[in-house]
């Protein structure tokens, strides 16, 4: 089966210009902005990498969505479509919308995470991390040990680790275990999805403790090609096939649908029991809005339903993971290590290994992403130490087994001419890398830190 198109999958039709800066225009900015790629000014940026939530281009079935909306605050008729089409691909009964996906986690964590309690998963994403440990709960990290070796060739390299699973379910009281967490793909990890087979696996031996299984489904769509391509008895099943039986007899999910929906703004809370969402449904009041928008316009909610089924049509999926990998192999071939096989959304460059005379007390992942952004106006983001903050009792840095630089993919949005001059850009700085300095936090909040940090050089 040939997994690469041509060409994209999609026409052009509304272009946004890109406004050139100078590379000694692009060195005052990130002084100005203490080093921190998030404070940047998103016209001083030529190309974002910084993330792929909420970036991506709209097609035209989407903007006609937005423009029928039904703005009603109570009972609205985009939320009823928004409803169906989730129903359809994830199979849960009630559905709670929210603005976004932490605002979902808000919700869900809110309702069944208490002090104490124990959440295992395959290396939870930053925010799904702090909601847990806000609550003074542990996250506990279950995935395979192949994920922690970037050169690893692993095809499901988010897979959970069955035998420390079920190490969390026999050493840590069922009521303190509020539910297991599969996060397709797995973001933190590099991108990486999870096999269909180990969900199955996964399904089963929460069944055997009775524990609730959720689904952090924000890639839910890259997930499934993955599991079609990959796993030899799914490749004759369509995408909408596999989503299903990935959440088949799972007890809910929460989504950003800033990335698999294709929307600028949006999210969910999608359960099965009608018990917790009572429960949910008085904190997405409180927090987010009524039950029927929850932070979203009509026209997102219609966007949204539609963006869902957009994002599982298999040429699309071939598309934009063709793009990526696009980007890795050119990466690759300036002799710059990277996480592989490459994931679904983004590429991760090892920063660590490209930057071995600077230690990870100094950020190298961080380093890295001022130098492309200096060099080329490239914004990328740092997915390393300065991410995974401090421990919560210790205060502690944790440091990690990878220092990352993460150059996410918005969906439908470049070209492969952008690609190129990435690829070129690092290129470029990994011929002088010797000439990088370490960073020092100067400041820091008490917690999701690597949003507004300060940094300084180290002399």
């Amino acid at each position: 089966m040939n997994h690469e198109l041509p060409f994209e999958s999609y026409l052009i039709s509304v272009a946004r210009p890109i406004k050139i800066t100078a590379q000694k225009e692009r060195e005052q900015i990130i002084r100005e902005q203490y080093y921190n790629l998030f404070k940047i000014p998103s016209p001083k940026v030529m190309i974002d990498m910084l993330t792929d939530s909420g970036t991506g281009a709209i097609s035209n079935e989407q903007l006609a969505g937005i423009i029928v909306g039904d703005e009603s605050y109570a009972g609205s008729v985009s939320f009823e479509k928004m409803k169906r089409a989730i129903n359809d691909i994830t199979g849960f009964n009630f559905i709670i919308p929210t603005h976004q996906g932490r605002g979902a986690e808000n919700v869900l964590h809110s309702a069944i995470v208490k002090d104490g309690d124990v959440v295992p998963g395959n290396t939870h994403f930053d925010t799904t991390k702090a909601h847990i440990e806000f609550r003074r709960a542990t996250a506990v990290d279950c995935t395979i040990d192949e994920s922690k070796e970037t050169s690893n060739e692993h095809p499901f390299r988010g897979n959970l680790d069955l035998k420390k699973l079920e190490a969390v379910f026999l050493k840590t009281p069922k009521e303190k275990i509020p539910f297991t967490l599969i996060t397709i793909t797995c973001n933190s990890g590099g991108g990486q999805p999870v096999s269909l087979s180990n969900i199955l696996a996964v399904k089963k031996l929460c069944k055997k403790y009775n524990i609730r299984l959720f689904f952090d489904m924000a890639r839910f769509a890259e997930n499934a090609y993955f599991i079609k391509t990959r796993e030899k008895e799914y490749q004759s099943w369509p995408i909408l096939d596999i989503c299903r039986e990935m959440f088949k007899d799972a007890d809910g999910a929460t989504m950003s649908a800033k990335k698999d929906a294709i929307v600028a703004m949006g999210g969910f809370v999608a359960l099965k029991d009608e018990e917790l969402y009572q429960k949910c449904a008085t904190y997405s009041i409180l927090f987010e809005g009524y039950l029927t928008y929850g932070g979203m316009t009509g026209g997102t909610m219609e966007a949204l339903a539609i963006g869902l089924y957009e994002t599982t049509d298999f040429h699309y999926l071939q598309s934009r993971i063709t793009q990526v990998h696009k980007l890795g192999r050119l990466i690759k071939e300036c002799g710059i290590p990277l996480i592989e096989p490459v994931g679904g959304h983004a590429v991760y460059v090892d920063a660590g290994k490209m930057l071995p005379h600077i230690p990870h007390a100094q950020y190298p992942a961080q380093v890295l992403a001022v130098a492309l952004y200096v060099k080329g106006g490239i914004r990328g983001v740092e997915i390393g130490t300065v991410l995974a903050d401090r421990d919560p009792f210790t205060h502690q840095e944790r440091f990690q087994d990878h220092e990352l630089l993460r150059l996410a993919v918005p969906r439908r949005t470049f070209t492969d001419n952008h690609m190129a001059y990435v690829a070129s850009v690092l290129g470029e700085i990994n011929k002088e890398k010797d000439k990088l300095k370490g960073l020092k936090i100067i400041w820091e909040p008490p917690i999701l830190r690597h949003f507004t940090c300060r940094f300084a050089e180290v002399d």
